[in-house]
């Protein structure tokens, strides 16, 4: 029987040969299934815009039933709507146009705390996917680039080839001149359309995008407003993503400093006995790692239980190793 049983698995091993450079069987279902969400069609795209749609719609028409129940200069019944519903979902509460009776107001209440959860929820989703969509076409253009010419050029300023994502640098510098963008683009339409003087149409410009809203200031005039429903609603996601990625990247180089000083600090006796995991007196490649990334906060010793737990389902034999033969036995 021994003698039939290593021929069947060494068979079974040739059959089953894979690249060294392949990935992981699970890697690669995992990968798919990231690709999948990542990278999708326009599913979600369309999703975001029609929940959107029905959350505006739902505020426009309670609005439009009951414009004697709020206060301010009217322009156009749709217009003001819309302008409200989207003022009130980004927080901004210029005070322009308020409610005044119980039901408007209990309306509003109900508006906006809904709001505030589905701009930051599913509006950031569309972002986020947009963002990254972004991310994998310069990635993939520095990798076409590599394969033509041999070297990524230009790009490899651009992308972090360790990490294989944008630098984080440039993300935040990216998102700074997209809030600039926005910021000019506001102040130019207040100034030749709302008749605002320079420094009052910068100010009302800054203090729209970043929903301060101290209620001195609004749209007034029909266009003014108009433009202001759909430049409110992009310009704030545009600066809620521009602080995340200055706080990231304050993050990213907090981790690089711990990480530094880490690797270039000597391992002393105290550190060995720490990281000695089977305690033979002696640390192994693996207990090596597994400490390191541990001081460098990245692992907890939480992780590395779980992890070994289940390694420990795996071995039943506890042989301390995890074989191919194994494996097809456990799924068959």
């Amino acid at each position: 029987m021994a003698t039939e049983s290593a021929p069947t698995a060494y068979n079974l091993q040739k059959k089953l040969r894979r690249s060294r450079t392949a990935p992981a069987m699970v890697s690669m279902s995992d990968l798919h299934m990231t690709q999948s969400v990542r990278f999708g069609p326009t599913s979600l795209v369309r999703q975001a815009a029609f929940l959107l749609v029905i959350y505006l719609s739902l505020g426009v028409v309670v609005y439009s039933f009951n414009r004697d129940h709020f206060s301010g200069v009217e322009t156009h019944p749709v217009v003001d709507a819309f302008y409200f519903c989207i003022v009130t979902m980004c927080t901004i509460g210029y005070g322009d146009i308020a409610p005044i009776t119980p039901f408007t107001k209990v309306f509003a209440c109900i508006f906006v705390l809904v709001g505030f959860g589905f701009i930051d929820i599913l509006l950031s989703g569309v972002v986020n996917y947009v963002l990254d969509l972004q991310e994998n076409l310069i990635l993939t253009g520095r990798q076409r680039r590599l394969a033509s010419h041999g070297r990524g050029g230009f790009m490899d300023c651009i992308v972090d080839v360790a990490k294989g994502r944008m630098r984080i640098r440039l993300k935040v510098g990216l998102a700074l001149g997209a809030v600039l963008l926005c910021i000019g683009l506001g102040s130019l339409v207040l100034y030749f359309q709302e008749n605002l003087d320079w420094i009052d149409s910068v100010y009302l410009s800054v203090m729209s995008v970043t929903t301060v809203g101290y209620g001195d200031r609004a749209f007034k005039t029909l266009p003014g407003r108009l433009f202001a429903s759909i430049w409110l609603l992009f310009s704030t996601l545009a600066v809620a993503r521009a602080f995340l990625y200055f706080a990231e990247a304050r993050i990213d180089k907090r981790h690089r400093r711990i990480a530094n000083w880490v690797l270039q600090r000597e391992i002393t006796i105290e550190d060995l006995l720490a990281a000695d995991l089977n305690n033979n007196g002696f640390l192994s490649k693996s207990e090596f790692a597994i400490y390191k990334l541990k001081e460098m906060g990245k692992i907890s010793e939480k992780d590395v239980m779980q992890i070994c737990n289940q390694f420990n389902k795996l071995d039943e034999n506890n042989s301390g190793k995890i074989t191919l033969p194994r494996l097809l036995q456990s799924h068959l």
